[in-house]
């Protein structure tokens, strides 16, 4: 190691034209890919990690910081840095951004993405769920009824905060944690468009409850076509809502329960 191998200036070029931040992000997920990294696994000290990959200590830390983005590896202040559980929720964590910065010309879009998956959701919970989730299912849908048909001021918020419960316990009964996952970036984040269907459409409330009552009988029968075709439906509801109120003003985000990730 000649003495600027510290400050990178002795980093060999990259021939395939990638730029050294490339290099970083594509070793270190071949080195975990190929078993040399798994979950949990402590990155070598970054010198010897440059020189290893051949690039320069800079490169190497933006490489880093790109991986910590994608939920890859994780800093721990004064330790290292290490490769995270790999668990699905955090690799899919930045679908999240790109929702976050969706607008209402393509809200339906991401409707329909979202109406895909839980619809598939709901047929593989309907095989899986046990009868404490259906139980949970229940309770949060009793839990909302006495505003649902006896209250004239109803309470968005808790509506939305039991319509978020719902879904999410549909979908953690699927038992596919990257499935499970894509519905959560997709679902939680596109609340706005759901909350302002329950405040501006007549009637939409008792129907989505309705519905979801039918999601919740097809997953206690373990039907997993009705469960599809019942979720299909409701979803397709909101889709169909996004689509032709696009150009309306929604609520603010901050109207939507805050709760939801």
């Amino acid at each position: 190691m000649n003495n600027h191998a510290d400050d990178g200036v002795s980093a060999k070029p990259v021939a395939d034209g990638r730029s050294q931040t490339d290099v970083v992000v594509d070793e270190i997920k071949r080195m975990i890919t190929s078993g040399s990294l798994h979950a949990g696994s402590r990155l070598p000290i970054e010198k010897d990690l440059a020189v290893s990959l051949g690039v320069s200590r800079g490169s190497l830390r933006e490489g880093v910081r790109a991986l910590c983005i994608m939920g890859v590896l994780e800093t721990r202040q004064g330790d290292g840095t290490y490769v995270t559980s790999l668990e699905p929720s955090l690799l899919l964590a930045p679908v999240s951004f790109m929702v976050d910065l969706h607008t209402p010309d393509n809200g339906s879009q991401l409707q329909s993405v979202r109406r895909v998956l839980e619809t598939e959701a709901a047929g593989l919970a309907a095989r899986r769920i046990g009868a404490e989730a259906v139980a949970e299912a229940d309770a949060v849908l009793t839990s909302i009824e006495p505003m649902v048909f006896q209250s004239d001021n109803l309470d968005h918020d808790a509506i939305m905060e039991a319509d978020i419960a719902f879904h999410r316990i549909v979908a953690r009964a699927s038992e596919n944690p990257a499935l499970e996952a894509l519905i959560e970036a997709l679902a939680s984040r596109t609340i706005r468009t759901r909350m302002w269907r329950a405040i501006s459409e007549e009637g939409a409330v008792r129907a989505t409850h309705a519905e979801h009552r039918a999601i919740q009988h097809a997953l206690a029968m373990h039907d997993p076509d009705a469960a599809r075709l019942r979720m299909g439906t409701h979803l397709l509801a909101v889709e169909e809502f996004s689509h032709d109120h696009a150009a309306e003003k929604a609520p603010d985000d901050s109207a939507a329960p805050t709760d939801v990730q």
